[in-house]
């Protein structure tokens, strides 16, 4: 190419021939910026959710294609974030797409140094027999004055800002009913 070609075709010349001094019209655009498009766009549906990452509960709007998330966005009709997203909420479309993602239940056996898959069945599994053997070994039925308590202490329980108030409220039962006591919530730490 000579150098007279590529300097009538330097954007800043364009700019000045056209008056589009700015530089936000037709000026700076290029063939490659002229075939792009929101990838809202192709989505086939919009689906409404929550932000996952905090207790505040601002609205996203899910685009999907064919069944897979296209893009993530803030959803204007949230009265709480009014299409507003903080910077974790703006990148759950690479948390739930991203290729560094775990999908698999990982496994290090005791005394181990390399991690295997295993499905989530067997990984529930463990959780249970894992909870019951501790609630089992560090039941309590009364404390050392003889007051009748039920409970273990060789469990506690820390959520997440995540959960919402109804997981919060089934955790809060459960943890109850196997005599968990120390059931605590980050989001008030």
């Amino acid at each position: 190419m000579r150098w007279i070609d590529w300097f009538t075709r330097w954007p800043v010349l364009r700019q000045l021939r056209a008056g589009d001094l700015d530089g936000l019209g037709a000026t700076a655009a290029t063939g490659r910026s002229e075939q792009l498009h929101a990838r809202t766009r192709d989505a086939d549906t919009v689906k409404r959710s929550v932000c996952p990452y905090c207790a505040v509960g601002c609205g996203q709007l899910v685009y999907t294609r064919e069944g897979r998330i296209t893009d993530i966005e803030g959803d204007p009709e949230s009265p709480i974030s009014r299409g507003r997203l903080c910077p974790k909420g703006a990148a759950t479309f690479q948390y739930v797409t991203g290729s560094q993602r775990e999908k698999h239940v990982l496994y290090r056996r005791p005394g181990g140094t390399e991690w295997e898959q295993i499905p989530l069945e067997q990984a529930m599994e463990k959780v249970a027999q894992r909870v019951k053997k501790t609630r089992d070994e560090t039941w309590e039925d009364t404390d050392i004055n003889g007051h009748v308590v039920r409970r273990t202490l060789g469990i506690a329980h820390l959520g997440g800002a995540t959960l919402d108030n109804e997981e919060n409220y089934l955790i809060k039962k459960l943890f109850t009913a196997l005599g968990i006591v120390q059931v605590e919530n980050q989001a008030r730490i």
